[in-house]
């Protein structure tokens, strides 16, 4: 019994999300067959941990279609790589893969979807961060319930925050609150640069950036000299966030940063007391922004005040109720996430030499 005897009998299993078979041979490890009974281990490519029982349970009844097979017993693993990055970028030490979440202006929940999609991304398995790169309005820290500073080790690294499990850093952490950053873009791009690059992150497959609104000197910054696996744009449906939400999603795709899809906030308003839906801020937006960028919606999130209360409470949608239909669809718009990374290229900065011109 090997690899490809295995994958071959499981080559119809296609993973809905990537269109690609779940098992091949470099992927299939640890096999073990004997009386009958046929173990191996199978590394999937993405976050998907709440969707194994069911995958299992095809991979197991399809091996027991292999001649001899009396009892298949297939062990789901994650294992996340980093991806290609843009040219003239190395990859964060501890970090392999970093999501932008991005928007083209303020209001339309950007910050509230960084967070729950962090949670989402972990609750399915990953090692996730949080960096809020909103300089001048960091909002991380009340979300999340946290405002301590973060310490320093003996190497003056910043130690990362813990809530939740997510490793978190902001500039909000290092200043009072009722402090305003005044700052002209140089210092603001350099604080960015300290913070992405100053934070001791350990071991993440993901890192999520809460990207300030707009396309400023920041945002100009991350997407050129940062490694940026992927974008998710944020909006609502209105009109008036989709002309900004262009002007990301152009940012990103002349940097060739690729667009891993939108998220429509807002997008359907159902009445708590008599279950009448209105679309507030218009319907369908989300989608025609997509169908322009090329990518797909990953999701269409309710207006609920509930997902603002929690905000506000500093306990996240995914931890304050985790069973809630919110929840699932921040799950799987995580999920979704996690394919379209796993689908990009393999990242080989790390094997070619910086080459200086003299």
């Amino acid at each position: 019994m090997n690899t490809s005897q295995i994958a071959q009998t499981l080559k119809n299993l296609i993973d809905p999300l990537t269109a690609q078979p779940y098992a091949h041979e470099k992927n299939i490890h640890a096999i073990s067959f004997a009386g009958g009974k046929l173990v191996c281990t199978i590394a999937l490519p993405y976050a998907c941990s709440s969707l194994h029982p069911g995958i299992k349970a095809q991979m197991d009844a399809a091996l027991l279609g292999m001649a001899g097979v009396e009892v298949a017993d297939v062990q789901l693993s994650t294992q996340i790589i980093a991806h290609a990055l843009g040219q003239g970028t190395q990859l964060i030490p501890g970090v392999r893969n970093l999501i932008a979440v991005a928007s083209g202006k303020g209001g339309v929940g950007k910050s509230t979807t960084a967070v729950n999609l962090a949670l989402a991304l972990q609750y399915e398995g990953a090692k996730v961060g949080l960096l809020d790169a909103d300089i001048y309005g960091p909002s991380l820290p009340h979300m999340l319930g946290v405002n301590a500073k973060p310490e320093l080790n003996a190497d003056k690294m910043m130690l990362p925050l813990t809530p939740f499990g997510l490793q978190v850093n902001s500039i909000g952490l290092l200043i009072p609150p009722e402090k305003a950053s005044a700052w002209r873009g140089p210092m603001a791009t350099g604080t960015l640069d300290q913070l992405l690059k100053q934070t001791l992150w350990s071991d993440l497959d993901y890192l999520i950036v809460d990207m300030p609104p707009g396309t400023g000197d920041i945002q100009l910054t991350m997407a050129q000299r940062a490694p940026v696996t992927g974008a998710v744009i944020v909006t609502t449906p209105q009109n008036v966030a989709l002309l900004d939400a262009v002007k990301g999603i152009n940012l990103f795709q002349t940097v060739r940063t690729p667009i891993l899809g939108v998220v429509e906030n807002m997008a359907v308003y159902t009445c708590t007391a008599c279950g009448h839906q209105e679309h507030i801020f218009g319907q369908e937006g989300g989608q025609k922004l997509a169908e322009g960028a090329g990518c797909e919606v990953l999701g269409h999130m309710p207006l609920k005040p509930a997902i603002r209360e929690q905000s506000d409470k500093g306990v996240p949608t995914l931890v304050q109720d985790p069973s809630s239909e919110e929840s699932r669809l921040y799950r799987e718009m995580a999920r979704k996430i996690g394919a379209k990374v796993a689908l990009l290229g393999k990242n080989y900065s790390d094997k070619f030499p910086t080459i200086a011109v003299q």
